[in-house]
């Protein structure tokens, strides 16, 4: 019996270490084909800009093509449900963010997927402040003048965003809720329709990337009032931050990479080594600066600590202003 055992775990043992050794040479020979980075944004958006930017710097080094597939939709939700579903072989990456990794699991009632179950956390790239503007036909010089004129308005006072979960929606969300200011998302799925509809007065307020209002707003055509982030931004070196006009709101969009859940451990320690790497890059962090983003390098285990604490400050904005998506 001893002998029938020892010969049976043998066997098994062998089987098993059969089956484990092409695993095993695919991770070491990873990546030996090109990667799938999915953004689950607009192409041209503030999402598209930096994976283009993070995806040329690393592919350079891993010798593999990083090709970048647009997949916008449902607040991102259709593009990151590829990722979540892709094999975990490191073969698709995905842009987190603010809205599919923290915000929409409490915005929408039926979520295709897990944020917190279905994604591993590579690294952090970039924080994205927004700009708060408004309509110059609007008399209004400062955040608080703009609060005294909308509470004299006999109206829900509309603001615009991208969507569902966006970054300016989440913005908009916190500001009513810190205001008590009644107010309308309209959410866009056309971010110049938006800018239009805002600069000929049909909607009275936007919190926007810096990037897609920089050139309107430094020309008259809409109207800076403050900024979003807990910074002065260097676009608008003389445009105070929300809280240094009286109102504590500090909301920041961001982005940052991540796997589907159960990537081997080997193939996460080299995607988040080379975008940590690539991070370092000045002429990348330049370049990241000069679309209005703050680069901000963040590995893998703070980057998870960091989307969870995002996604608990979330629910309490969404529960209190009870912002819901079918």
């Amino acid at each position: 019996m001893p002998l029938f055992i020892a010969s049976r775990r043998a066997v098994l043992g062998g089987v098993a270490a059969a089956l484990a050794r092409p695993a095993l040479a695919q991770t070491g020979d990873w990546p030996n084909r090109p990667i799938r980075w999915v953004n689950p944004g607009p192409a041209g958006g503030a999402g598209d800009v930096l994976s283009r930017l993070v995806a040329d710097r690393m592919q350079a080094r891993l010798g593999q093509p990083v090709v970048v597939d647009n997949r916008p939709g449902a607040g991102t939700n259709i593009g990151m449900t590829i990722v979540a579903r892709a094999a975990p072989d490191g073969y698709t990456v995905g842009l987190a963010s603010i809205a599919a990794n923290a915000a929409n699991k409490w915005l929408y009632r039926n979520m295709p997927f897990d944020p917190e179950k279905d994604f591993a956390a590579v690294g952090m790239i970039a924080l994205v402040p927004n700009i708060v503007v408004i309509p110059p036909s609007v008399p209004a010089q400062n955040l608080q003048q703009f609060i005294a004129w909308a509470k004299a308005q006999n109206r829900p006072i509309n603001f615009g965003s991208v969507g569902a979960g966006s970054s300016q929606h989440l913005a908009g969300s916190q500001f009513q809720m810190i205001t008590g200011l009644p107010m309308q998302h309209l959410p866009y799925t056309n971010s110049g329709q938006m800018n239009t509809d805002l600069i000929e007065g049909r909607i009275d307020l936007l919190f926007q990337s810096i990037s897609a209002v920089a050139q309107m707003a430094q020309t008259g055509r809409m109207r800076p009032i403050a900024v979003s982030g807990a910074e002065r931004v260097t676009a608008f070196p003389d445009l105070p931050t929300m809280r240094e006009q009286g109102v504590e709101i500090v909301s920041t969009g961001w982005f940052g990479l991540c796997t589907p859940a159960g990537v081997p451990e080997p193939i996460l320690a080299r995607l988040e080594a080379e975008l940590l790497t690539a991070m370092d890059d000045p002429g990348l962090r330049e370049r990241i600066e000069a679309g209005g983003s703050v680069p901000r390098k963040m590995g893998r285990t703070e980057f998870a600590r960091f989307m969870q604490a995002e996604s608990d400050r979330w629910r309490v904005v969404v529960q209190a202003v009870g912002a819901t998506v079918d």
